[in-house]
């Protein structure tokens, strides 16, 4: 089977399990989240944790797996945010009072500090991602338009990207972080996310399109910045793919870092307008 066959495979089988679970919201939703967070933690390390600074042991994986509990527990928004506070901030203390006396020789290898740098960011862009995409879903009609909204935008953005940038070409966009991107790809897929986000959001019946409009603009904009930032995390630690998960495609990163990004933005904004536990509610009134 040859490796654009996997990849449609895999692209299509990842949709449909996706999209269902999104329908039933709820647990198994969150179920997803917990799960994404978990995969997108354990790529994490394996790109940023060298093994000579490993000597925080399981502690970010035991302060991740209580984040995952509360998660599917569907505690309040405020207890989550505070938990993400809190393993950052106990991940960043732990490494700094492990750090090595000013005495020893250097190895050459990134310190301990450095070390719990990557896991505390690791834990939060972790985190982040399952709490922005669980509390966007919620168990409600306008959770699920949300996530709806975001998927169009996103993955239209993606899909745009590619194909007005091989088509058109030009500039690059960010050639030191990823050489592939163009400038015509990235307002190409600007375009295709704000078209697919208007679309979504008149076939669901809401009536602030030209609000949408601009949130739709944000997120591919936020989504694209979100690719960009894995390429950078990859390329700093001398990575191709965050990792091998997904036949075809690599890694659970590679294929939701513009998602990661977006969600949190969404989140954001459907905060602002209404609340932190309900924010889709702002966006997409029942």
């Amino acid at each position: 089977m040859s490796n654009l066959q996997l990849r449609v495979i895999s692209a299509v089988v990842l949709a449909v399990v996706t999209l269902g679970l999104t329908w039933l919201g709820g647990l198994p939703f969150r179920l997803l989240c917990a799960a994404m967070t978990i995969l997108i933690f354990y790529e994490w390390t394996r790109m940023c944790r060298p093994v000579a600074a490993t000597g925080l042991g399981l502690l970010p994986e035991a302060l991740l797996l209580v984040f995952v509990g509360a998660l599917v527990a569907g505690l309040p928004a405020s207890w989550l945010l505070l938990l993400v506070a809190v393993m950052v901030v106990v991940t960043v203390v732990v490494a700094s009072m492990r750090q090595p006396s000013m005495g020893q020789p250097s190895t050459g290898q990134p310190s301990m500090h450095q070390a719990g740098q990557w896991d505390a960011s690791g834990l939060a862009y972790a985190a982040i991602a399952g709490l922005s995409l669980a509390l966007l879903r919620d168990g409600d009609h306008p959770g699920l338009v949300a996530i709806l909204f975001l998927f169009a935008v996103v993955w239209a953005t993606d899909i745009a990207a590619y194909f007005v940038g091989r088509a058109v070409g030009g500039p690059k966009l960010a050639p030191s972080i990823s050489p592939g991107k163009t400038q015509s790809g990235a307002l190409g897929g600007a375009v295709g996310g704000v078209v697919a986000g208007l679309l979504l959001a008149a076939a669901a019946g809401a009536g602030n399109l030209a609000v949408l409009g601009v949130v739709a603009l944000v997120l591919s904009l936020v989504s694209q910045a979100g690719d960009l930032f894995e390429s950078w995390v990859k390329r700093r630690h001398n990575r191709k793919d965050s990792g091998a998960l997904i036949p075809g495609h690599g890694g659970v990163m590679d294929r939701v870092d513009g998602l990661v990004a977006a969600a949190f933005a969404l989140y954001v904004i459907g905060w602002i307008s209404a609340t932190a536990d309900h924010p889709a509610q702002g966006l997409f009134p029942a």
